[in-house]
């Protein structure tokens, strides 16, 4: 039989709490190319309880939480080592057991990799987290590698509605960003802001271009509806059949348009998104290392001789500079892909002319008839609502797009 050890139940009891640190504080590593700790921050050296010497020229492992799935680390480094800027929800464990939640933003530097951290504190990570017990217990029951348990994550991802992991990570850096500027009272800046404008117009457009694109299905059978009846009608019906012949040639120019502006990651609309969403995560990045930057300056007397804070400020500051010329690259190409909107809505206006024509004209004909009138009449009406669901959904997207360009010219300035 055991003996019952209370220091032993007590330090279990301890290490299974939280390490505490305020919503304001953030974290800073910077690793070479092996994950080699090279440097970091005093947060981060307190929160995770290691003295400075254990610290330095430590894997950055040294802290991973059994807790976390590897198919996060798999993605993460995947990421990393191909030149992308990644945010992921990390959990971590201190020296003394205790766990502490971060939302980390790792990229590659000179040499290695920087790492800024900050508290996740929103709904999203509450969601994200309850993913990430789940896809551990599909690793360890299903026998998941971490290959495939990264593969999982991101099915998760998409089936959350996000199109790719750039778009997670966007919006859960402007989520736990704003979250945290909430409960601190601090604010966001104009910068950051007219990236939320653009992002929030831009999945408003999404939902208007999922509707145009069900719009389209609905109008499909008329064509063959329409032949359907002049075959009835026979000498009568050569009239309804022209018509059928025209409007069918109609709808495969707006299935065109629909393939051009909507299907696919090279379609206008998703280089628009990409764009914006790439710009506001990069915009959001910048934030948080001015952040550091200042922390850096501030704090600078309490570092050690073997942590050169100077040096890590102006590692930062480089990296940051960086961000922001890529901020300045994004807001270019989201300004030429509304352009592109513009012209593409355009022309979806003028095919919706050609539909009225086509409806005013199966209204003539109609008319005239007095067999298949009713059918006729239907059609009519099935073309008028779909007309004007479709002319609204474009005055909903133009007023969008005007959003957006209002927004990209005066972040550029800022920069």
């Amino acid at each position: 039989m055991t003996e019952h050890n209370p220091r032993f139940a007590a330090e279990s009891n301890f290490a299974a709490t939280e390490a505490q640190f305020h919503l304001t504080e953030l974290f800073y590593s910077r690793t070479d190319e092996r994950g080699i700790i090279k440097a970091g921050n005093c947060v981060f050296q307190r929160v995770a309880a290691y003295p400075w010497e254990e610290m330095l020229g430590a894997p950055h492992k040294l802290i991973r939480h059994p807790d976390m799935p590897k198919g996060v680390f798999h993605l993460l480094w995947d990421r990393i080592k191909a030149g992308k800027p990644t945010g992921a929800y990390v959990k971590n464990r201190s020296k003394t057991g205790r766990y502490y939640w971060v939302f980390a933003l790792v990229s590659p530097a000179d040499g290695g990799y920087i790492s800024t951290r900050i508290k996740p504190s929103s709904e999203l990570f509450a969601t994200v987290s309850g993913l990430y017990a789940d896809l551990l217990s599909r690793e360890k029951e299903d026998g998941l590698s971490p290959r495939d348990s990264a593969e999982a994550l991101l099915a998760v991802i998409r089936a959350q509605g996000f199109s790719s992991y750039d778009t997670f990570q966007s919006h859960a850096l402007a989520t736990e960003f704003e979250a945290r500027a909430t409960a601190t009272g601090q604010g966001i800046d104009p910068l950051q802001r007219r990236f939320l404008e653009m992002s929030r117009a831009i999945a408003q457009v999404g939902v208007e271009t999922a509707d145009l694109t069900e719009s389209f299905k609905v109008i499909r059978t008329v064509p063959m509806n329409m032949r359907i009846i002049a075959s009835r009608l026979e000498n009568a019906g050569g009239a309804i059949s022209a018509i059928s012949v025209n409007y069918s040639q109609m709808l495969e120019e707006m299935s065109t348009w629909v393939k051009t502006f909507v299907d696919g990651d090279a379609c206008v609309f998703a280089r628009m998104r990409d764009a914006i969403l790439c710009g506001q995560f990069l915009g959001f990045a910048t934030a948080v290392e001015h952040e550091m930057i200042e922390c850096f300056d501030t704090n600078a007397a309490l570092y050690p001789d073997c942590m050169d804070a100077k040096v890590e400020m102006a590692e930062v500051a480089a990296h940051r500079q960086k961000f922001l010329d890529e901020t300045v690259a994004s807001l270019v190409r989201v300004e030429a892909e509304a352009k592109r909107f513009a012209r593409s809505v355009l022309d979806m206006k003028r095919y919706v002319t050609g539909l009225s024509s086509t409806r005013m004209m199966c209204k003539i004909e109609s008319a005239s008839l007095s067999e298949s009138r009713k059918e006729l009449e239907g059609i009519v009406e099935q073309l008028d609502a779909c007309q004007k669901g479709i002319e609204q959904r474009l005055g909903r997207m133009t007023e969008l797009n005007a959003v957006i360009q209002t927004n990209t010219a005066m972040p550029r300035a800022m920069l």
